[in-house]
């Protein structure tokens, strides 16, 4: 006989705010831990320490470009570690570990010899020490606590990336100009026991963990959710899982492929670097825009339906990038904009879906192997992109496979059907899956 404990849906247009009073410590502490986890932070202020890390070790740009392959190979394989371990030893202990962890690692970058090796090697440590600061961990944490606003919840944590890439950049610049290149290793370095450690010994907990009456009640429910879903075993070999991560990765590897290339493809329109970055910064506005409004709209609709919508509007932005000129300033920024778009709602639409569709009973490792893909795809989209432009020599091709992928991405979560109904079953085990 099948249960369910809840829909998981909101009446009406307003929200739930009984879930937020009981868990915005939750939601603070996870804002905070996807900003600083490695993939976020060095990602973002990569860029701020390029130039001086090149003067002060003589290495090329396009050697110190290949470092980031080097911090997504570690990302793949953090998240297949990430679900498993919290499973093992609980998302609290992996979690206060892996913050001090990251912050010796980035400590350890002060001292990088003079060989390329020295940076390729700590960008692979970086995110196996911070493994249980990825989103696996913080939006499992979300989905025990918020259920009716679930949706809108994944997207206000997940928006923790733009603060970091709004944030970051400008203090490793101010570190490294009032010291040196060291200083801005220092500086991420203290982010994690400094900011986020603080917040996890204090806040981070499951439901019920706290006590009153309101929390039992969470506490509870989550329960109940830790019990109701499909084994890893089930879920691997679902076809709904396999067509889910696949309509995610194309969107997943179009978005990255565009991210990359939009600015110097501005340029060859005719744009000056200040015009094209000006363009280019409405993509950062439009994605958090679009995740929290993706967010609030999955709580109340059909969430393949609005995922479909969302993921394909980017389409359209290939569509205008191919055709506006350089006068057309207003429909570059549309295209700009509606790239943000599909891009903000990919991370905590795909979050969302498998704990629909699969339940949170092995949710830690089912995440991390759609993780662990689409992070495979980012990988490899900017290599793909630099073929097709090198083969080719002009964007055309590029914008035509996007917005393609982009179509097909989105059509193949359209079949999902409904939501199941899960039955109460054993929580799992590291031991069975």
């Amino acid at each position: 006989m099948h249960t369910n404990t809840t829909s998981g849906k909101t009446s009406g247009a307003a929200v739930d705010m009984a879930e937020f009073k009981l868990g915005w410590r939750i939601l603070v502490l996870a804002i905070v831990g996807v900003g600083i986890n490695a993939n976020s932070s060095m990602l973002y202020a990569f860029g701020a320490l390029t130039i001086p890390l090149q003067e002060a070790h003589g290495w090329e740009r396009g050697q110190m470009q290949g470092s980031i392959s080097f911090l997504f190979a570690g990302a793949v394989a953090s998240a297949q570690l990430a679900g498993w371990l919290n499973l093992r030893h609980g998302m609290r202990t992996v979690t206060l570990v892996s913050l001090v962890c990251l912050s010796l690692v980035f400590l350890a970058m002060t001292q990088m010899g003079s060989s390329i090796v020295w940076l390729y090697v700590m960008f692979i440590a970086l995110p196996l020490a911070s493994l249980g600061t990825m989103q696996v961990t913080w939006t499992h944490l979300v989905n025990l606590w918020f259920v009716r606003n679930r949706g809108l919840a994944l997207a206000l944590v997940l928006s923790g990336t733009g603060l970091a890439a709004a944030l970051l950049p400008s203090a490793v610049t101010w570190a490294v100009g009032r010291w040196n290149w060291q200083a801005g290793f220092v500086l991420l370095a203290l982010l994690p026991v400094c900011l986020a450690l603080p917040l996890a010994l204090r806040w981070m907990a499951e439901p019920g963990e706290r006590g009153g009456v309101a929390d039992a009640q969470q506490a509870s429910e989550a329960a109940a959710q830790r019990r109701q879903g499909v084994s890893f075993r089930e879920g691997i070999v679902s076809a709904r899982f396999w067509a889910m991560n696949l309509g995610l990765s194309l969107v997943v590897a179009s978005v990255v492929a565009m991210v990359t290339n939009t600015v110097p493809m501005l340029r060859d329109k005719g744009l000056s670097a200040a015009e094209a970055s000006s363009v280019f910064g409405a993509f950062g506005v439009s994605l958090i825009a679009g995740r929290v409004i993706v967010g609030y709209l999955v709580d109340r609709l059909w969430a393949p339906g609005v995922a479909a919508v969302a993921l394909a509007i980017p389409a359209l932005g290939c569509w205008l990038l191919l055709h506006a000129g350089a006068t057309d300033t207003g429909l570059l920024i549309v295209a700009a904009m509606l790239l943000g778009v599909g891009a903000g709602a990919e991370f905590d639409v795909a979050a969302y879906l498998v704990a629909r569709y699969f339940g949170l009973r092995d949710y830690g490792r089912l995440f991390g192997v759609h993780l662990g893909l689409i992070t495979l795809a980012s990988a490899l989209a900017p290599m793909f992109a630099g073929m097709l432009y090198r083969s080719a020599g002009f964007y055309t091709p590029l914008l035509t496979i996007c917005g393609i992928s982009f179509l097909i991405g989105a059509l193949v979560l359209l079949p999902l059907g409904r939501y199941p109904r899960f039955a109460d079953r054993p929580a799992p085990t590291p031991q069975t899956a």
